[in-house]
């Protein structure tokens, strides 16, 4: 693939749209290659495992947002616990993802998983420099506190704006 080198990335050449920028080449090198593949083969079915029995964290480069409260580390499908942001067809979901490639994308994270799935994503609390991912993207206004999963931790992080565009899911509430 032709284009210009930046530090990490290649980026293609000529008239793109925005979404080009997810098609972005990682230069992993042979020995991130081979620790990619030992990763996927050795460590990501040993966290089902994990995920069932215990809470732990992972640290590793953002290689793909999916949307506003979906990540991946590595090869691993992160989904922020108690956020709850729009799908990319919802008012403010294309946005939301926006601000998470400018957030966390091709940056180092921690996330804590909590030692549950949903679908085929563990499901953590994720932290870029110390500071809470899903607080940050609720304080932008770009999702809503998911209380049936966070039991209020985001709530005080919503905004107005967000509360009036953003229905929040019925999955969401909390069960008496």
């Amino acid at each position: 693939m032709e284009g210009t080198k930046g530090d990490n990335c290649v980026l293609p050449r000529g008239p793109h749209k925005t979404t080009d920028r997810l098609f972005l080449r990682l230069q992993i090198g042979r020995f991130g290659f081979w620790f990619t593949i030992f990763v996927t083969i050795a460590i990501v079915p040993l966290l089902n495992s994990i995920a069932s029995s215990q809470a732990t964290s992972i640290v590793g480069i953002v290689t793909n947002v999916r949307d506003g409260d979906t990540l991946e580390v590595g090869p691993i499908a992160i989904r922020l616990m108690g956020v709850s942001a729009p799908e990319l067809g919802e008012p403010l979901g294309r946005r939301a993802k926006d601000f998470m490639l400018g957030l966390v994308f091709a940056k180092p994270i921690r996330c804590d998983l909590n030692g549950e799935k949903s679908y085929d994503r563990f499901v953590a609390i994720c932290f870029f420099r110390g500071k809470d991912i899903g607080a940050s993207l609720i304080s932008a206004g770009l999702a809503l506190d998911c209380p049936r999963f966070s039991n209020g931790l985001y709530e005080s992080f919503e905004q107005g704006t967000a509360r009036k565009a953003i229905s929040r899911p019925k999955y969401c509430l909390k069960l008496d």
